[in-house]
């Protein structure tokens, strides 16, 4: 979970396509939908920033979480360079140890996948939970076994950009629903290229196992759609958000 070392400083450059803007209005307009003022958020599992500064941007009252040094000193970077004032803190979801109660939690971009067993990911809802106030909000997304299946799988991915040349290579385990990524990244300087390395995993975990683990740690009104809008999943969907509420 405290990897992306190499991967932190190619990490915005790869993903210009994610959408941070259109993300952090869907996560406000779903607080909306809910009837609940985001109030102190924090953003779990922050890397580079991104969101969290489009949340700032937005009036949101922010900080943001990651176990990566790499991806928060990105973050505080961009931050900085953008006038925003946020706070970043080095933890890893598994030992949250918050200052105090928040009353919304976001997580993003399939983070909870990149943890290893349902025992993990139970312990991380636990967290969540002991640090939010009474009918606050853990909000997050979650890829879908269909989508490490079907979309990643066993495939092998090229991305060939000024800053670098990366390769992108998936090994799947349909045992496990896991992903076993392997990233080479090869940047240029003059005319030679060096080559640095990044590996994790992700792992799908079923909906109804989700639910489980949310109602035994605290939370009910669970409320699942299928990827930034307000339908329900669909047996294709790639990507689930999901709304949890804090019971009293």
């Amino acid at each position: 979970m405290s990897g992306y070392s190499y991967f932190a400083q190619y990490y915005d450059s790869l993903t210009k396509n994610v959408g941070y803007p259109q993300r952090a209005a869907y996560y406000l307009q779903l607080c909306q939908l809910l009837g609940h003022d985001p109030g102190i958020t924090l953003d779990l599992a922050c890397g580079t920033g991104s969101l969290t500064l489009e949340l700032f941007r937005r009036g949101i009252d922010v900080y943001g979480i990651d176990a990566s040094v790499a991806m928060l000193s990105q973050a505080r970077e961009k931050c900085m360079e953008n006038g925003a004032d946020i706070l970043f803190l080095c933890q890893d979801m598994q030992g949250l140890d918050l200052y105090g109660t928040v009353d919304t939690v976001i997580c993003a971009l399939d983070s909870l996948n990149h943890l290893p067993n349902e025992k993990a990911l139970e312990r991380v809802f636990s967290n969540v939970s002991f640090f939010m106030n009474p009918k606050g909000y853990f909000l997050f997304d979650i890829n879908t076994l269909y989508k490490h299946e079907k979309i990643l799988g066993d495939r092998t991915f090229v991305y060939d950009i000024s800053q670098v040349y990366c390769v992108w290579q998936n090994h799947f385990t349909p045992a496990l629903g896991k992903v076993d990524i392997h990233l080479d990244f090869f940047e240029r300087d003059g005319n030679c290229y060096y080559r640095s390395s990044e590996s994790f995993s992700e792992r799908a975990y079923p909906v109804e196992k989700i639910q489980e683990l949310l109602l035994r740690t605290g939370f009910c009104n669970i409320k699942i759609y299928d990827e930034l809008s307000f339908e329900e999943p669909k047996a294709e969907s790639q990507r689930l958000m999901i709304a949890a509420q804090k019971a009293t």
